[in-house]
């Protein structure tokens, strides 16, 4: 029959357990906050830049930026939902590690494959952040 109350040495393996995934999530927390601040910005600038007028010759050429703007949000974008899907696969992982040890049964397999597939995923976000930065500065980013 299953053990459905641990003791108070059992309680505290699974709570050191869980200390690496629940860093790993407020890492991840902290990159797509990040991500997030990042995207804001280049969305304020791409509708900076969509209002200027086109009888405006002083500033119209400052639109040809657009396509540069798009490609970094879609960057973001594409690094953010990485980083959340890393973010689940870690909150799963919490969740498997305490059920499983709550009933006594063993994870070693599938917590490590759940772990593995959260550092794909937050490795890939990774990536695709160092693309958006790489092409983040530009001389047109200081005219109005």
């Amino acid at each position: 029959m299953f053990d459905f109350l641990p003791d108070t040495t059992r309680l505290a393996q699974i709570f050191a357990q869980a200390t690496a995934p629940t860093f790993f999530l407020g890492a991840v927390a902290g990159f797509v906050s990040l991500m997030a601040s990042r995207l804001s910005g280049v969305m304020e600038r791409a509708r900076a830049l969509n209002a200027i007028a086109e009888d405006d010759h002083a500033r119209v050429h400052l639109k040809s930026d657009l396509e540069r703007l798009r490609r970094r949000a879609r960057f973001l974008n594409s690094g953010i939902l990485a980083a959340l899907r890393g973010g689940l696969c870690s909150t799963l992982l919490l969740a498997v590690l305490f059920v499983t040890e709550f009933i006594g049964l063993k994870y070693a397999y599938g917590a490590g494959l759940l772990f593995v597939i959260a550092t794909g995923f937050l490795g890939f976000a990774l990536f695709r952040f160092a693309q958006e930065a790489r092409i983040s500065l530009s001389e047109i980013d200081e005219q109005q």
